[in-house]
């Protein structure tokens, strides 16, 4: 199915922040755009602030000003929605309310000629719900922005149970040509990022919850050893905690309150104090000025290793070896289950057991797990937590060894699968279950979870380089450990690691 031809009308509903951006992703494409809002004049101010963004992207010289010219002249207002009646794309940005963007679609059914499609960018209201009371609900889809929609790649073209599949792959061959990353949906709640992002939140606002470190040490190590760009903690302060709350509380009533996607009490607590983030100047950081941002907890360690003895495969986390041997350690490899003993201590990567559980179960003392890192080669810190009854000599060589591998050491309570391991672990398994249920394809949630909300890696990508066995062992392990079925693992996880499948390729 071919995009809609250059010369198609583009009709925007809403001249809020999504509105106002959508119309100019149209228009710098090659549309003629009209944009309608209810409020007096608040078009015609949308139109003065893409007037003002494009002049700044001419004065960093990221365009010309003929390019700016011709998509200014493209964009015009409209004083009622009569005037989008000969538009061939409808998009609606209005306020979060199912009764009220229907009776607008209704409106718009009546008004628009049988071949304009008809689009919402809801991030959280059913397709399927929206296009119900119209007479040709086949023509109504989702097109889900992110904000800031001239910056942020991805748009989910999401179909309801009655969206035509034709009008599907034609919104998607659109988003394509206006220079977006489309990723295919179904109208389920949170569409595809915000149902597989939940446990990004969900797992450091627990971490924080049991006590496992402060704010600025899970968020560090999210960011310095996870690859992410900000911690939960740092992203939800910047997202708003009264949006992010809401948008937890959605998908959890929607999905009949499977305590997969729990809101979080503390996270309550932040929003009935008024303290939403950035925007109230305080949520789980402090934004007045002159205030000292808390730095990340670090161990250090008197003690000086010279070498140490790798046993067996250490998987993921095998590029510690060659940044070791890089600074100067004598590494003495040998057979084994994936160990590193320095002195007294022992090292193993988390596999979603307690150390001092581990340490039992499997016979080792003085066990000191450390967690997972994107890239063990380029990883600039890392997690760590002692079994109860490891020495202190043996914490102290531990630690020694890791920075002498040129990496900050964070440290963190006994708890199951640390912190980074967790919350990929989850991430995957809860990106599993969206393909289990028809929500997308791997391919395309992967994509979604990098071009939305700017993942290191694909969730699913992420769960092949470390391996399904490990990661499906975490899952088994966090839900022994809390009983919890929140932590259930995935049918297809288990499926694709019983068929020694990955999820790519």
């Amino acid at each position: 199915m071919d995009a809609l031809t250059i010369d198609t009308r583009i009709g925007v509903i809403g001249a809020g922040a999504m509105g106002a951006g959508i119309a100019q992703v149209a228009a710098q494409a090659g549309h003629p755009v009209y944009l309608y809002d209810n409020r007096p004049g608040a078009a015609a101010a949308a139109i003065d602030g893409i007037v003002r963004q494009l002049g700044t992207l001419v004065e960093k010289g990221k365009l010309d000003a003929a390019q700016r010219d011709a998509t200014l002249a493209r964009l015009q207002t409209v004083e009622s929605l009569e005037g989008l009646a000969r538009s061939g794309l409808i998009v609606e940005a209005i306020v979060e309310n199912l009764a009220v963007k229907r009776e607008l679609f209704q409106r718009l059914e009546d008004l628009c000629g049988e071949d304009c499609i008809l689009a919402s960018n809801t991030s959280s209201i059913s397709i399927t719900s929206l296009a119900a009371p119209l007479k040709r609900p086949e023509r109504m889809l989702g097109m889900h922005f992110f904000n800031p929609a001239p910056l942020m790649a991805l748009v989910e073209i999401v179909s309801g149970l009655a969206s035509a599949p034709a009008l599907a792959a034609r919104l998607y061959e659109t988003a394509k040509r206006w220079g977006k990353q489309p990723v295919h949906a179904r109208s389920t709640p949170g569409f595809i990022v915000n149902r597989v992002a939940r446990p990004f939140y969900a797992e450091s606002l627990r971490l924080l919850q049991e006590g496992a470190a402060d704010c600025a040490t899970l968020d560090a190590l999210m960011r310095e050893a996870g690859g992410f760009r900000m911690g939960a903690f740092e992203l939800t302060d910047l997202i708003g905690h009264d949006v992010n709350y809401a948008v937890t509380r959605s998908v959890f009533d929607a999905y009949y309150g499977d305590f997969r996607f729990q809101p979080s009490l503390i996270q309550k607590e932040l929003v009935d104090a008024g303290r939403l983030g950035r925007k109230s100047g305080r949520g789980f950081y402090d934004y007045a000025e002159g205030a000292q941002r808390p730095a990340p907890v670090e161990l250090c360690s008197g003690a000086e290793v010279a070498t140490c003895v790798v046993e067996g495969d250490l998987g993921p986390a095998r590029a510690l070896v060659p940044r070791l041997r890089e600074r100067g350690v004598r590494v003495i490899e040998r057979p084994g289950s994936g160990l590193i003993r320095v002195g007294d201590a022992v090292l193993a990567l988390t596999d979603g057991r307690l150390a001092s559980q581990r340490a039992r179960q499997d016979g080792l003392v003085n066990l000191i797990l450390f967690d997972l890192a994107l890239d063990y080669a380029e990883a600039s810190r890392i997690g760590v937590a002692f079994a109860a009854d490891s020495s202190y000599e043996a914490r102290d060589q531990a630690v020694a060894l890791l920075l002498r591998a040129g990496l900050a050491v964070s440290p963190l309570a006994d708890i199951p699968g640390l912190a980074v391991m967790r919350t990929v672990s989850m991430l995957a398994n809860e990106a599993a279950d969206a393909v289990l249920q028809g929500v997308g394809n791997a391919h395309d949630i992967d994509l979604a979870m990098r071009a939305g909300v700017n993942y290191p890696l694909g969730p699913l990508a992420w769960a092949d380089r470390i391996g399904l066995d490990h990661v499906l062992r975490v899952q088994e392990n966090l839900l022994h450990s809390y009983n919890e079925e929140r932590y259930r693992p995935s049918l297809l996880l288990r499926r694709q690691h019983a068929t020694g499948r990955a999820f790519h390729g």
